[in-house]
């Protein structure tokens, strides 16, 4: 498994060589600063490959994360052809400069969702939390959503009200800033009135609409992904689970399983982000990594810890709800296949996802969930776990 580390480009303030002393050699990057649909340049590309081959610390951009969709192609939305075409563009570009990776999501308007960004852990580090009550105070009194009332229990209802009736307004301002801060780069920030205003544009969407979109999409870029010799994978939602009114259509192995039928092909595969799958109690995500062990190109390994109304929280590494032993052993199996039968992507990159803030972490104004010391703790461990199960003893079953 090839070590690697998310990095935003300028906007980082983790700089390449810091990320160079964790002694991960796999940069996963993206340009942020283009906005959704427009080609991304080759001169663009090579730049920031050059940025991080002038670093001189022998690291390599080895994954895109991610080529952004338009909102558009989610809606299915008036004439497409010209952002299929740049989107196509975008991934010639990719491959003409030696980048054959890409993850994407296919959430809509939203991406991955948090109520909180430094939530108190014991030890006195912070966490990300996601708490049902509040994301329910915010559809129900803040955005005043028609519908919200069907999709939360009494219980989170009478937490969420009770929250809302003692929040200041610093306190709301709060949550939505918390809520947008999945969204990197270019990506479009709201307030309650303008997101109250995008979520009308999806006004009547159901998921069979979505899934219909995204089929589109898969038809028209895994060709070419199959052409440019491109590992084409997608990242499931964050959390798994409708959100806003928004249908969400990768959030278990029904949905994977539907993905891959789409575009039968090995090119249209899965980011396996056992953090984002772990949120929901359903998910297996060692038999879903062995279920879908050929499609996997890129691995995203963190952990979470479930409450019963839906909330969770970010865990340490190898101390939530997912057992990461048995999910590596799974990967690390699927490795060892791919060797037997001679194929040439053999050393999956994978990412330490989501850490706590620790130590100088604290306060240092990184990418929420993408602290250095809380994400090199995980690397760390992770490592570790790899060692002990590649020891030449241990048979992969």
């Amino acid at each position: 498994m090839q070590e690697s580390w998310r990095w935003y480009g300028p906007l980082d303030k983790i700089a390449l060589s810091q990320i160079a002393q964790t002694g991960a050699g796999g940069i996963v990057t993206s340009l942020h600063e283009i906005p959704y649909g427009e080609v991304w340049t080759r001169a663009a590309i090579a730049a920031r490959k050059s940025l991080i081959a002038d670093a001189r610390h022998g690291q390599v951009w080895n994954v895109v994360e991610s080529l952004p969709i338009h909102e558009r192609i989610k809606r299915g939305e008036g004439d497409l052809s010209g952002l299929f075409a740049n989107y196509r563009q975008s991934m010639a570009n990719l491959a003409a400069e030696g980048i054959t990776t890409i993850c994407y999501n296919f959430m809509p308007l939203i991406d991955w969702t948090r109520t909180a960004l430094a939530n108190p852990l014991p030890n006195g580090g912070t966490s990300l939390r996601f708490e049902q009550a509040q994301i329910a105070a915010l559809e129900l009194h803040m955005l005043e959503r028609d519908g919200a009332e069907a999709d939360f229990s009494d219980d989170v209802k009478a937490r969420a009200k009770v929250w809302f009736d003692a929040s200041t307004a610093d306190d709301r301002e709060a949550l939505i800033n918390a809520v947008m801060a999945g969204l990197p780069g270019a990506y479009d920030r709201y307030d309650v009135p303008a997101l109250k205003h995008a979520l009308t544009l999806y006004s009547g969407m159901g998921r069979d609409d979505i899934r219909a979109n995204y089929a589109r999409f898969l038809a028209e870029v895994i060709p070419a992904a199959q052409d440019l010799g491109m590992s084409f994978c997608v990242h499931p939602d964050d959390p798994p689970r409708d959100i806003f009114g928004l249908p969400r259509v990768v959030s278990n192995a029904e949905d994977i399983a539907w993905i891959f039928d789409q575009q039968d092909a090995v090119e249209n595969g899965l980011t396996l982000c056992a953090g984002s799958l772990g949120a929901n109690p359903a998910n297996d995500i060692p038999a879903i990594a062995r279920r879908f062990a050929e499609r996997i190109h890129f691995i995203h390994l963190r952990n979470v810890r479930k409450d019963a109304d839906g909330s969770f929280e970010e865990a340490a590494h190898l101390e939530g709800d997912t057992d990461m032993v048995a999910l590596i052993a799974a990967l690390l199996a699927e490795e060892s296949r791919r060797k037997d039968i001679g194929r040439s992507d053999t050393n999956i990159p994978w990412r330490p996802d989501h850490g706590h803030e620790l130590l100088s972490d604290i306060g240092s104004g990184t990418h929420p969930g993408y602290p250095l010391i809380g994400r090199l703790r995980g690397l760390a461990e992770i490592r570790g776990i790899i060692a002990a199960l590649s020891h030449s003893q241990v048979t992969f079953t």
